[in-house]
């Protein structure tokens, strides 16, 4: 009776709030009642952030945003009788609802996010069995290794527990190829990779043929295993030493659970972060997925799969004969098939894996190409809003996921609109520039208000603007070309493990520079025809503000199309952890203080510390996380520096048996609570008017970077050259 009595006064207040926002008034009532909300929003921003003000908070804001939607539905659209205005107009004004929907969508999902909540623990003797897959299909055996020794190591039962490699880089079809070259590879990677998961205890597995990627390669896991869990990790994907105690619990809770889902949380910069140097500072484009949307969407039991660090439940997925392999996200596919199967879903709030993300542009591009042209096909298969057996929260969730990669035709309608009347004198807005300034001003702040309300501490302001924008130049084509050929795009690993050695201009640049070069020209005849035309100034001078800001956008592109010079593929994890340092008999007292997956900076403690380093070589001795014999790690010594009371010494790992993986994999991967402090180290609200400032003169910056880069050339750097510190100590 509660609930309803309380949906009585929402839906009271929501029609006195469209009957309010359609009462005809003047520009100044307009101006003022926007200032109202504003201050109104702000001081509730800093005294009530969180709880039912949140949600009045939001209210406000969107009460806003339809005021707007009324006034360029009614009074902004140009006449049909003129069709060179009307077009262009009129795409203008879709790309506009669109964004509002999308915000609609928005907040019906992460108004307010379902809080982590953890499983009851579980006998050791009640636990199930699981079987973990690790797909792979060109990576190095090195990368590969530290997966499956992390896997192997995980705080579970070992007789419970069974480690697959699925390798689809040494099937029958390519070891048969015509191509001799080809066929002798994949011989040689077949035999490797035996050998490997013979000394590291998992089991080896392979198929046939190549056929409906990487989902035909997890269903041929399936019908070679039976346990009753399934836990999914990419080949980059190295989970923590608690990833299954604290999933597995959810399934003995609710036998409908389908999934578990974890976030991904990413040892290497994406290209953005890498070259906008903003990796250790601001949180990255993920978490905003990770840390609020995906809670959203587990309030209305639509989380889905994201294709690795998940555990599933083996008696859904015989439901559905396996993964989903329609389109080439296979992940999101299937989920949408067990939901509206009536499986349920979870989401846990904590990263549980480390992995690799693109490093450079072209492969952060072709990363996104396959998810959106993915999505595409899972709207135009699947249909989720008509999808039987979805609840209309389920719908509403999964229109959300996939209309959002719809998102380059928007964009590039924003970023092209002010041209066409600054080029063509087009009137594609029939608005005073008083009106235009005052309703899409006040819209556009509160569009930034409300958004900092739902992700202010994951996505700092104009960051998601940036991440559109540069992926929208690639995309657009990509979502054109599924869009006519649906069944057209084929499933391509995404390179991880990259290295940049020398500062370069991205092979994708070259749009970016012709775009920036086009607005700048906007500018030149913003100026121009402000001094030509005083009589229409008023409208110039908001549509040349709103082509300068396109053109910030569009020069902080130019810096993350430059790319910086990294010789190494993952950073350094600050760990702390006590060992020894010694060779041949001799030990000294030191202490680890960063890794990576290649390497170690170590500070050594002793009077004998120069003889040691002088060898060239030595040994890490350290107690590893889950007990037992202390783990010794070969290293070689790549520099050292007096630091202190002692030296700080940069070792690269030597590998050459299996506990060496082990040994790894404890140092870098077992503890995930340090994934968990390094994010919460970075997720701070800067606010829109700090965020603001910050991203201008970020951009400002990234433009003469990347202009630099244009004039002196692909393989020169703008910034002193530097010997990199080797990937031993730096990585």
């Amino acid at each position: 009776m509660s609930k309803l009595l309380l949906g009585l006064v929402w839906a009271i207040v929501a029609a006195c709030v469209i009957f309010i926002v359609a009462l005809p008034i003047n520009l100044q009532t307009h101006l003022i009642a926007g200032a109202i909300v504003l201050t109104m929003m702000m001081t509730l921003k800093l005294l009530r952030p969180d709880g039912t003000w949140r949600l009045i908070a939001l209210a406000l804001g969107t009460a806003i945003v339809l005021r707007y939607v009324y006034w360029r539905t009614t009074s902004t659209i140009p006449p049909v009788s003129q069709l060179e205005n009307f077009i262009p107009g009129l795409l203008l004004y879709l790309a506009e609802m669109y964004s509002v929907f999308m915000l609609a969508l928005s907040l019906f999902i992460v108004a307010k996010p379902l809080p982590s909540r953890a499983a009851s623990p579980i006998d050791d003797a009640d636990l199930p069995f699981v079987d973990v897959f690790i797909p792979s299909y060109n990576e190095e055996p090195a990368l590969l290794a530290d997966t499956i020794a992390a896997a192997k190591a995980m705080d579970y039962p070992q007789e419970r527990l069974t480690v697959w490699l699925l390798d689809d880089g040494g099937t029958v079809q390519k070891r048969n190829a015509v191509n001799i070259i080809e066929a002798q590879a994949a011989g040689e990677r077949h035999e490797e990779l035996k050998q490997l998961c013979a000394d590291l205890g998992a089991n080896y597995l392979t198929r046939e043929r190549n056929e409906h990627a990487k989902a035909g390669n997890l269903n041929n896991g399936l019908a070679n295993s039976t346990g009753q869990l399934v836990a999914v990790f990419d080949a980059d994907h190295a989970p923590a030493r608690s990833f299954l105690r604290e999933t597995v619990g959810y399934f003995a809770e609710d036998p409908r659970l389908f999934l578990v889902q974890t976030p991904h949380f990413f040892l290497n910069p994406d290209p953005l972060e890498r070259n906008l140097k903003t990796f250790d500072t601001m949180p990255s484009e993920n978490e905003m997925f990770y840390g609020i949307i995906q809670r959203g969407l587990d309030k209305w039991n639509a989380s889905f799969f994201c294709g690795s660090a998940a555990v599933l439940r083996r008696e859904a997925l015989e439901e559905t004969d396996g993964f989903s392999g329609i389109s080439i996200t296979e992940d999101c596919e299937t989920a949408v098939e067990l939901h509206s199967r009536g499986w349920n879903s979870v989401y846990v709030d904590k990263p549980l894996i480390a992995g690799l993300q693109p490093a450079t542009f072209a492969s952060f591009i072709g990363q996104r190409s396959r998810w959106a042209q993915g999505m595409m096909q899972i709207l135009r298969f699947r249909f989720p809003p008509l999808k039987r057996g979805l609840s209309l929260p389920q719908r509403l969730c999964y229109m959300s996921s996939t209309l959002f990669w719809l998102f380059p035709f928007p964009r590039t309608i924003f970023l092209f609109a002010p041209l066409f009347y600054l080029f063509f004198d087009l009137q594609i807005f029939t608005a005073s520039g008083g009106e235009f300034l005052a309703y899409t001003l006040s819209y556009m702040v509160v569009n930034l208000m409300m958004q900092n309300y739902l992700y202010g501490r994951f996505r700092w302001p104009w960051i998601s603007e940036l991440y559109e924008y540069i992926q929208t130049v690639h995309l657009l084509p990509a979502v054109v070309s599924v869009m006519l050929n649906p069944r057209k795009p084929t499933f391509k690993v995404t390179a991880k493990d990259e290295s940049i050695t020398i500062s370069r201009l991205s092979e994708l640049s070259r749009p970016f520079f012709v775009i920036f070069a086009v607005l700048l020209v906007g500018v030149a005849v913003s100026a121009w025809r402000i001094y030509a035309e005083p009589w229409k100034s008023d409208v110039t001078l908001v549509v040349g503000g709103w082509n300068l800001l396109n053109l910030i956008l569009a020069g902080c592109a130019l810096g993350v199309v430059s790319e910086r010079r990294q010789r190494t593929a993952t950073r350094r994890v600050k760990v702390n952890r006590r060992c020894d340092f010694g060779h041949d008999g001799l030990w000294l007292p030191a202490m680890i203080e960063d890794v990576s997956v290649n390497g170690a900076r170590i500070k050594v403690h002793g009077g004998k510390a120069s003889e040691l380093i002088a060898l060239g070589q030595a040994n890490i001795r350290f107690a590893t996380l889950s007990g037992g014999e202390p783990a010794t790690l070969p290293v070689n010594i790549r520099n050292s520096e007096k630091e202190g009371d002692g030296v700080a010494v940069g070792c690269q790992y030597l590998r050459s048996a299996p506990e060496h993986h082990r040994a790894v994999a404890d140092l870098i991967f077992a503890n995930a609570e340090q994934w968990t402090e390094f994010q919460q180290s970075r997720r701070r609200n800067l606010g829109v008017v700090i965020g603001t400032l910050w991203f201008l003169r970020l951009a400002l910056f990234q433009t003469w970077r990347g202009l630099v880069y244009l004039f002196r050339g692909s393989g020169r750097s703008p910034e002193k050259t530097q010997n990199s510190m080797p990937s031993g100590a730096r990585a």
